[in-house]
């Protein structure tokens, strides 16, 4: 297959541009900028001046969690608690549980948190809402009930009034257990949701995804939908840090599984986060999950073991102590070219900046928090901008940024990440460049995942794994950034969204 008559940005600096690109098989053929005659009788694709770009990764998703919350209530954008109550009131009720997500009480006039007598006044079915940021549970009466008087757990906070009654909200751990333990959804109900779920994906460019949903045996629902011929983008799988005794019995080690779908990387939670206020900061506040030294046992104890760890860290403290773990252990998991990273670090004291480029730690960020989280960093974090979302002086000091959406706290949709990353203006200083927006996007997850050399730019004998643009995003104005439309997906040499010709 040779695709022609547009531009092919191949996001690699010694040969960035082309006006044709050939296809063999799952791979890049014979180079870039090729003639018709490379391959025998090609199929050859007018792109009719489209854009062609390496195929958008996903570097932090929920995926399962994500497809499922479909059919949930969405709360999202709801700017009162009168607001949320009335939408909750006015959905569809399916199953004996009224689910939904998406709260989040920071955005509201008076800022005051949800309580189970707000939801028993409106429903009686045990009721269960999950905040936007998927750190705080809003319980009803009839949901607490269930749980009885055990609501406590290590790391987790269980909001009560003066009386010692809960109020409905739970926090961190004691949130997640309680979903594990009452909100647990059939497999069969996750599976068929993700088969819808990977066709959205595709349809926005998405490739590959790096999924954090490991704690409710995600490798084994992709693997389900892989069997079934539904898989149609590559998938980096993590795993609950405490899985790893049982990775360790069976001898695996990170990268195992198959072409599409492999288990890479253990995931720990150091702390909370801004929109619960959770997040551990150097002032003492927040919620600490995992200390420092716990870390470092864990990131040594994974490095003999062939893992590498992504850490959850919002707050500056959270990241700090990161950061300090991984330079106390850097003698285990740097000699065996491990590939660390951080998963958000939100706000940064400047000190520790450019102590991801120096160490080799990754970036996991996600520039489409930003602009959704301004009035909460507003009202909480005023005082630290300088470093909140510092996704500029991040890349300026050295560091590797790869750019993901953590949805469903943000929509699944790598180009409004992109976007927002060039134009999220309420923050000047911390904005990057079409150009970084591109390769933190195309370029950068496959380093983490090992596969700089098989796929992430458009070069001879890499993966075909490619988007297809309406236009080309580098020669319009920045202002027309957020008109680019998404035409076509292709992932290991196979049109898994709309297959040409196009209109």
């Amino acid at each position: 297959m040779i695709l022609r008559n547009g531009v092919i940005r191949t996001l690699d600096p010694s040969l960035p541009e082309s006006r044709a690109l050939a296809i063999a098989g799952d791979r890049i053929a014979g180079g870039v900028g090729v003639h018709e005659t490379a391959l025998a009788s090609p199929e050859t694709v007018d792109l009719g001046g489209r854009c062609v770009l390496p195929g958008f990764t996903d570097s932090h998703v929920h995926f399962p969690t994500w497809a499922v919350a479909a059919h949930e209530v969405k709360l999202d954008g709801c700017g009162s608690l009168d607001e949320v109550l009335a939408r909750i009131r006015e959905a569809e009720l399916k199953g004996a549980w009224q689910r939904g997500y998406g709260w989040r009480s920071g955005d509201w006039p008076d800022g005051r948190d949800p309580t189970k007598e707000d939801l028993d006044a409106i429903t009686e079915r045990p009721a269960a809402l999950i905040a936007k940021d998927y750190h705080s549970l809003w319980l009803n009466s009839a949901a607490l009930a269930l749980a009885g008087g055990d609501l406590d757990v290590e790391g987790g906070v269980v909001e009560r009034y003066a009386n010692g009654e809960p109020t409905g909200i739970l926090r961190e751990e004691a949130a997640w257990r309680f979903k594990d333990r009452y909100l647990r959804i059939p497999d069969d109900e996750y599976v068929d949701a993700m088969r819808t779920a990977v066709k959205l994906a595709n349809a926005r460019g998405v490739t590959c995804v790096n999924d954090k949903d490991g704690w409710l045996g995600a490798a084994g629902l992709w693997q389900r939908l892989e069997q079934q011929g539904h898989l149609t983008l590559r998938v980096w799988q993590s795993v609950p840090h405490d899985k790893l005794p049982e990775l360790r019995s069976l001898s695996l080690r990170s990268g195992f599984g198959s072409s599409l779908m492999r288990v890479g990387y253990l995931k720990v939670f150091m702390d909370g986060t801004l929109g619960s206020q959770t997040a551990w900061m150097l002032d003492g506040s927040g919620v600490q999950i995992t200390s420092g030294a716990e870390l470092a046992e864990i990131v040594r104890a994974g490095a003999e073991a062939g893992w590498p760890v992504g850490v959850h860290a919002i707050g500056d403290r959270a990241n700090r102590e990161a950061l300090d773990a991984f330079e106390q252990t850097r003698e285990h998991w740097q000699r065996s070219g491990l590939r660390q990273r951080i998963e958000h670090a939100q706000c940064l004291a400047p000190d520790d900046v450019p102590r991801f480029a120096e160490l080799g730690v990754a970036v996991s960020a996600q520039f489409s928090h930003a602009p959704s989280d301004r009035h909460l960093v507003e009202r909480f974090w005023a005082h630290r901008t300088d470093c909140a979302y510092a996704f500029r002086s991040l890349l300026e000091s050295g560091a590797l940024v790869a750019n993901g959406s953590d949805a469903p706290i943000e929509e699944l949709d790598p180009w409004a990440g992109v976007v927002a990353g060039v134009l999220g203006t309420w923050l000047p200083h911390q904005t990057v460049t079409l150009e970084q927006a591109l390769h933190a996007t195309c370029v950068a997850p496959a380093w983490l995942s090992h596969d700089e050399r098989t796929r992430g730019t458009l070069l001879p004998g890499r993966l075909a794994d490619l988007v297809v643009l309406d236009r080309d995003p580098i020669s319009i104005e920045p202002a027309e950034l957020p008109e680019v439309q998404v035409v076509a997906t292709m992932v290991g040499g196979r049109w898994v969204h709309n297959p040409p010709p196009w209109d």
